[in-house]
């Protein structure tokens, strides 16, 4: 892919899809993509060929125009090549947590890879700038990642403030030129994978998650992100279709309300026959009729049991049904019974339920009791089992309550909530120098918050005997705690705070992805990952990552560098003459 921008008659998904094709090696649009078990591309270690973004609005000018002046006046001042180092951080945690998944590291090598200013973009950016010196632009073409290094913490990781998920060396004007774009590549990705997962903290690991939200996402980008981290979040799968075939994310849906209003009765069944499982074909809607005989549920809305017949017909083996059209428990709950005993005498299991109003933990407990008086009175023990899903604005505030109040949810589809990040709409990474020709580099400010850690720096996660005990940044020419030895722990900018810890394990955060032109790192496919999301929740210690009140997880330095920091500050800050 070259990073040209589509035409006006050319749709999302036509680019989605174009780059998926590239990215495969397959030559024509037209040729159907192969469904992926995973993530659409694994990227292997010591890979060199160009990779692509999934998404071709990735591209060198998804940028903040001051990136490009920028590199411009670094050019004229014959600063370009001044080798630098950035760091990729948050300073707050998301949600009033504590935590932070770091996700959209695939896309960030992906970009890296890909990146490089096209004839059209050079075109363009003559036009905008038309003050800049020409040479300028032809210096701007030439412009490529050999000589940048990626070094970032595994995709999938729990992080914590201040910690740099990803660290750029390079040319100053060519990482400088990547700031933006790797923002917009992690902040949101990052949210969503955190928010997901903060979700399924509090449902826990037997119930199901899907999400719902492509309808009300902000565009298609953010509809296909969403679907994409949310599951990277541990979510169980999507109603995005389109995810699903770029990323092998599990799909997931029944039928919506209009399906069931758009029968009346009887007349609108034009289809009553199926085969059974049995091979044999029935009059389904005769064996819907004994069925609705037989439980005695003759006062329920028709036209929601011809529809439900319907769709039964079409999927007699996956049915789940709208149940709140006209009345849960009075007509909805009671037509599902009757086509699920219809489906069970032609030797199909329904699936179960969905609840999309009302009161749903009173709804809910109320739809188990019928189904466990069901399975009595027919002898059916699954019967009682039947999957019961809410899909009515869930968040997790909701889920908290459900699960206080009691109830027999068994799935949750979550939408609005979870993709547009209600909560918090944005994380507020931000990308800063911290060194330049191996001089450390500093960020002040009044707010401490704000003031940055400079130069390179490696990080380490300190383990105790159950969980991790902090993260501690040292400089990269200090050498690695090790396990068994003790090792000085200061806070950065308090040092009153500070203790001698004894790890029992120690892990590098840090890896080099990018390494001059190739990838350096594997990066594993997203099934992969989200495993490994779970399971560092499961390893840190339950306050830090709790929903209400967690503690603070400790981010502390080594000696070295807080005398580096606190050093520099003092050269730094002018000194003010009194008189």
């Amino acid at each position: 892919v070259s990073g040209k921008p589509t035409t006006a008659t050319q749709t999302l998904f036509h680019s989605f899809r174009n780059n998926r094709l590239k990215m495969s090696g397959t030559s024509s649009p037209r040729t159907p993509l192969k469904r992926q078990k995973s993530d659409s591309i694994i990227i292997a270690k010591k890979q060199k060929f160009t990779l692509h973004p999934t998404n071709n609005f990735v591209n060198p000018l998804l940028n903040d125009l001051y990136q490009i002046t920028m590199a411009y006046s670094y050019w004229s001042q014959g600063r370009h090549n001044l080798n630098s180092v950035f760091d990729l951080f948050f300073r707050t945690p998301p949600f009033k947590g504590e935590f932070c998944v770091f996700a959209g590291l695939d896309e960030v090598i992906r970009h890296v890879s890909n990146f490089k200013f096209e004839p059209d973009h050079i075109e363009y950016l003559q036009e905008a700038l038309p003050s800049c010196n020409p040479e300028f632009f032809k210096w701007l073409a030439t412009v490529d990642r050999s000589k940048l290094k990626v070094y970032a913490i595994t995709e999938g990781t729990i992080v914590f403030p201040r910690l740099p998920l990803i660290r750029i060396e390079g040319p100053i004007a060519v990482a400088q030129l990547l700031e933006t774009t790797l923002l917009t590549l992690v902040n949101y990705p990052s949210l969503v994978a955190t928010n997901a997962v903060r979700h399924r903290m509090v449902v826990g690991e037997s119930k199901s998650l899907f999400e719902f939200g492509l309808r009300r996402a902000q565009g298609p980008d953010g509809g296909v992100s969403a679907s994409r981290y949310s599951y990277m979040g541990t979510f169980n799968g999507t109603s995005n279709v389109l995810a699903g075939h770029l990323f092998g994310i599990p799909i997931k849906g029944t039928h919506a309300h209009a399906y069931v209003t758009s029968f009346i009765d009887e007349q609108d069944l034009k289809v009553r026959e199926f085969k059974a499982a049995d091979g044999k074909t029935v009059n389904f809607w005769d064996v819907v009729k004994k069925a609705r005989q037989d439980t005695g549920f003759s006062a329920t809305n028709e036209g929601e049991l011809v529809a439900f017949t319907a769709y039964s017909i079409s999927f007699p083996s996956g049915f789940t049904a709208l149940v709140d059209t006209y009345d849960t428990l009075k007509s909805g709950v009671r037509n599902f019974l009757t086509v699920a005993l219809a489906l069970h005498r032609c030797g199909y299991k329904a699936v179960g339920i969905r609840l999309d109003s009302g009161d749903l933990s009173y709804l809910s407990v109320q739809a188990r009791k019928l189904f466990k008086q069901f399975s009595q009175d027919f002898q059916q023990p699954y019967f009682e089992k039947f999957n019961i899903v809410a899909s009515n604005d869930i968040n997790e505030k909701t889920l908290g309550s459900l699960k206080e109040q009691g109830h027999e949810i068994d799935t949750f589809g979550i939408g609005t909530n979870l993709v547009t990040c209600q909560a918090q709409p944005a994380l507020g990474c931000v990308y800063k120098l911290v060194e330049i020709e191996g001089h450390p580099r500093i960020k002040l400010s009044q707010d401490v918050a704000k003031v940055t850690l400079p130069a390179r720096k490696n990080i380490y996660r300190l383990f105790g005997a159950e969980f991790p005990l902090l993260d501690i940044m040292t400089l990269e020419d200090e050498p690695a705690p090790v396990p068994g030895e003790k090792i000085l722990c200061l806070h950065p900018f308090d040092q009153k705070k500070r203790a001698y810890v004894t790890p029992t394990r120690v892990e590098p955060l840090l890896k080099l992805f990018w390494n001059e032109g190739e990838v350096s790192e594997g990066l594993p496919p997203l099934d992969e990952i989200r495993s490994f999301v779970w399971n560092q929740i499961k390893e840190m210690r339950p306050d830090h990552v709790r929903s209400l009140n967690p503690t603070p997880y400790k981010i502390s330095v080594t000696n070295g560098l807080y005398n580096l920091l606190h050093n520099l500050w003092l050269k730094e800050v002018p000194i003010p003459d009194i008189q």
